[in-house]
């Protein structure tokens, strides 16, 4: 079975194409990654560039697995989303146990929750349930009680946003198979086995935004969505040394560090100023107007947290950083500071294939799209793509391992 994920991001847009191994293994096939510029803060602003964005990357990525895509699973973000917690509640006749159909009934009654009229649910993600009062049950089925509870995480996103995103993927020729929240494909991107029985605190920096998301014994729990990301920190470049925005990109991913102590002292930057004269500024220099942007970027995440589950230190074990923000140094240190918590950046892994590819934070949604889609049910033959040429497996099988080693992250 092959799935294509579509990560549409303010920066950049990443296609990538994997197939589910008979080893049961995701093989990653086809990636591409080419500029972004019809996006601002992760949501559609020039439906023709993002359009032509898509289709380059999509030909860049079947050129490369010798596939044409006819399907994507994409990735939604941006300051519209909106993530709330909700509770439902199913009587269970006494005598019966519970049944699929008192889950669906009161996973129903939460998402009954009273959305803005302009915002549309993509996802009503179970947390806990509660039989009779009995806390901390994964799966209720088959259980005696007359009062199932369960606390239901939605997310929504804007109407309008997401209209102007499938007109742009349905441009570029492709229908979308489901739209998936970045913050959760993030996660199903680079979270750990070990990280299933933790509480973890994962940002997504991104170009335009910070995605944030709390997972609970490896289930999103939490999510919002900060406007700021890797470009606030170019533009602060931009602007304090007096240098283009390009300049002040190049700059950023050369010789970047979130703190000055790692930056080498002894290093002196050229930079080329506007008006194309030549300037100097030392390389711990640069660090220290970087750090101030970053800073601010944790600290928001942290109020994100406290006020929707409490003190950030208490109910968080461990930090996860993703997103090519994070290909800076030092990122993870400036976190650990600032949190006082074990602190890693996540990569993509468990993949074969193209693994060098897509060994990098900046990779982490788009491979956890591929990783979502194959969760979905099985619609036509075809599936998402066309077939190849040579035909392989069906790969139902495969696709009940992969939903296994999931679903400890739903």
């Amino acid at each position: 079975m092959i799935i294509a994920g579509l990560d549409v991001g303010t920066s950049k847009v990443t296609t990538v194409i994997g197939e589910l191994a008979p080893d049961g293994v995701l093989d990653i096939i086809g990636e591409s990654t080419v500029p972004s510029q019809g996006l601002k803060r992760g949501v559609v602003v020039n439906l023709e560039r993002t359009t032509e964005a898509i289709r380059q990357s999509l030909f860049q990525a079947e050129r490369v697995a010798g596939i044409k895509v006819e399907r994507v699973v994409v990735g939604v973000g941006g300051p519209h989303l909106k993530g709330v917690t909700s509770h439902g509640l199913a009587a269970i006749r006494r005598g019966h146990t519970i049944a699929e159909a008192d889950v669906e009934r009161a996973i129903e009654q939460a998402k009954a929750y009273p959305l803005d009229g302009e915002m549309e649910l993509l996802h009503a993600l179970p947390l806990e349930y509660r039989v009779d009062g009995q806390e901390g049950i994964r799966d209720p089925v088959g259980m005696a009680g007359v009062r199932l509870e369960v606390d239901v995480h939605l997310v929504a996103a804007g109407r309008g946003p997401l209209a102007n995103l499938r007109r742009a993927v349905e441009g570029a020729g492709l229908e979308v198979e489901a739209f998936v929240v970045q913050a959760l494909a993030s996660g199903l991107g680079v979270l750990l086995p070990e990280e299933e029985n933790m509480t973890v605190l994962l940002l997504d920096i991104g170009g335009g935004t910070t995605d944030v998301a709390v997972f609970k014994n490896g289930r999103l729990a939490h999510t919002a969505v900060l406007p700021l990301g890797g470009e606030h920190v170019t533009n602060d470049i931009a602007q304090l040394l007096k240098i283009p925005f390009e300049e002040a990109e190049r700059v950023k991913r050369k010789y970047g560090a979130a703190l000055p102590e790692l930056a080498d002292p002894e290093l002196v930057l050229e930079i080329n100023q506007e008006g194309g004269t030549l300037g100097e500024v030392p390389a711990p220099e640069l660090a220290r107007i970087i750090r101030p942007r970053l800073r601010e970027i944790l600290h928001l995440a942290r109020q994100s947290v406290d006020e929707a589950l409490g003190p950030l230190e208490i109910r968080v074990n461990r930090v996860v950083l993703t997103g090519g923000s994070t290909l800076m140094r030092g990122v993870d240190l400036l976190a650990r500071q600032q949190y006082n918590l074990p602190v890693r950046i996540g990569k993509p892994q468990g993949v074969s294939g193209l693994t060098d590819v897509v060994a990098s934070p900046a990779h982490a949604a788009a491979v956890g799209l591929v990783r979502y889609g194959a969760t979905l049910p099985v619609r036509t033959p075809e599936r998402r793509v066309a077939k190849r040429s040579e035909e392989g497996p069906k790969g139902q099988g495969f696709l009940a391992k992969i939903k296994d080693f999931l679903s400890n992250l739903f």
